[in-house]
Order: C-alpha cells, then sequence, then structure tokens
C-alpha cells in the first residue's frame, strides 16, 4: 500500500494571500499528517492567525503528543492568548503507522468525506472553531487504515461555492460519479474538486478555497518517498 496526499488551493478573488493555511509532517512514529486552518480576526481571514495555529498543531505533534490532546493545548493557549477575540476552523488528518489507522479531527462546521468501499458517505459531528472558548475538543473518527480509502478535506469556501448563486452542489452524488467512471489520483480528486468549485463561483472565488484529499493506494511502485509541490508565481 501506499499512502497519497494532494493539496490544491485558490486564493479568494482579487486577494494575492491566502487566509487558508496548510501544512504536511510525517509523524515521529511513523506516517503522515496534513493539517489545515482557516484563522479569522474579527471575522476578516487572517493568515497569521492560520499559521500560528497549523504550527502550534503540528509542533505538539512533533513531540509525539496525540491528535486530540495537540489540537486542545493549541485551543487553549490561543484562547488564552487572545482572550477568546479570534477563531480558527481546524481540520487534522493522520496516517498513524504505529496503530496502523486513520484519524480525522475536526474543528469546523464543514463535513469531512470518506471514500471507502467504493461508497462515499460524509462526517458532519457538531464541532466547533478554535479560539472562542477554553475548552475546545475536536470531533475525532479513528478507522483502520485499508486499501482504496480516502479522506477529503474541504475548507469552507469550497463547500460554500455556488451559494450566492443558489447553487448548492451535492458532493456525494459528484463525488461517487468522478470514482464511478476511472479510478482517479488524490491529486486528480483535489483538482477536480477545486476546479468544480471555482466554476460555481463563476470563476472568481468568494473565499479562499482548500481542498485536501488522503488516500490508501494498494499498490505502492517502490519503498522511496515523493513529495512534489508546486505554486503559481506572479510575474
Amino acid at each position: 500500500m501506499e499512502l497519497r496526499i494532494a493539496v490544491s488551493k485558490v486564493n479568494k478573488h482579487g486577494n494575492t494571500g491566502s487566509g487558508d493555511t496548510v501544512e504536511v509532517i510525517e509523524r515521529p512514529n511513523g506516517g503522515l499528517s496534513v493539517v489545515l486552518a482557516d484563522g479569522q480576526i474579527e471575522g476578516k481571514d487572517n493568515k497569521a492567525l492560520s499559521t500560528m495555529v497549523t504550527h502550534r498543531v503540528i509542533g505538539h505533534i512533533s513531540d509525539g503528543v496525540r491528535d486530540g490532546a495537540a489540537i486542545r493545548a493549541s485551543s487553549s493557549s490561543i484562547y488564552t492568548e487572545f482572550d477568546g477575540k479570534v477563531s480558527a476552523n481546524l481540520n487534522v488528518v493522520s496516517a498513524d503507522l504505529q496503530t496502523n489507522t486513520i484519524l480525522i479531527s475536526r474543528n469546523s462546521p464543514v463535513p469531512v468525506f470518506l471514500i471507502d468501499d467504493d461508497s462515499v458517505n460524509y462526517l458532519t459531528s457538531r464541532s466547533e472553531p478554535l479560539g472562542e472558548h477554553v475548552d475546545t475538543t475536536p470531533s475525532i473518527v479513528e478507522l483502520q487504515i485499508k486499501p482504496g480509502m480516502a479522506v477529503i478535506v474541504f475548507s469552507n469556501g469550497v463547500f460554500d461555492a455556488g451559494h450566492p448563486n443558489q447553487q448548492i452542489p451535492d458532493f456525494i452524488t459528484t463525488i461517487e460519479a468522478l470514482i464511478d467512471e476511472q479510478e482517479p489520483t488524490a491529486q486528480e480528486i483535489a483538482d477536480f474538486l477545486l476546479s468544480r468549485a471555482i466554476r460555481m463561483d463563476e470563476e472568481r472565488p468568494k473565499d479562499d478555497m482548500s481542498v485536501i484529499v488522503l488516500s490508501v493506494s494498494p499498490q505502492s511502485i517502490d519503498r522511496i518517498r515523493r513529495l512534489n509541490v508546486a505554486m503559481t508565481l506572479d510575474e
């Protein structure tokens, strides 16, 4: 088997920077974690806050702290530092090779979608953003790693795309149609869903958009670990 993580992002139309922050790290006892944060101060997107949140969570995980405890500690410190006046949506998806499980942690109103046994489901248990309360806990689901499964995480810019134009996307049907027609890679799934969200916002994204896909491929090409990153540079 082979773990694959793909990220596709685009800024809100007219913005030069993104309020969303995505980070990927290797876990100290084996595996990978990917973190997505979307921070706001006084209701406005704030890159510095989302970066701070991701770095604090990653710092705890790198020290061997379990995901849930890492998130709670990060939330408590941010609440204390900003006196409860900031808010950050957070998603952490980890493939933990020590337990052979995938951990899906949410502090976000946006559901996480799961491909398993060629069917698509979503995780939408109640959760609240970081920073608003002193004792904020994540919603956590733990699943055994098995071939063919995939976890899809959106920022709210993707999930809400099309709403101002009265277009309400059916993500489950869209993802099912995509995997029925072919066997897409993690990157192909991420690119497709991001492109669809951009189209639904009439090519002018109303908010920063991020899509993360963590998949478990049945086959591994070799034992080499690879990380590919591409970023558009303004001329």
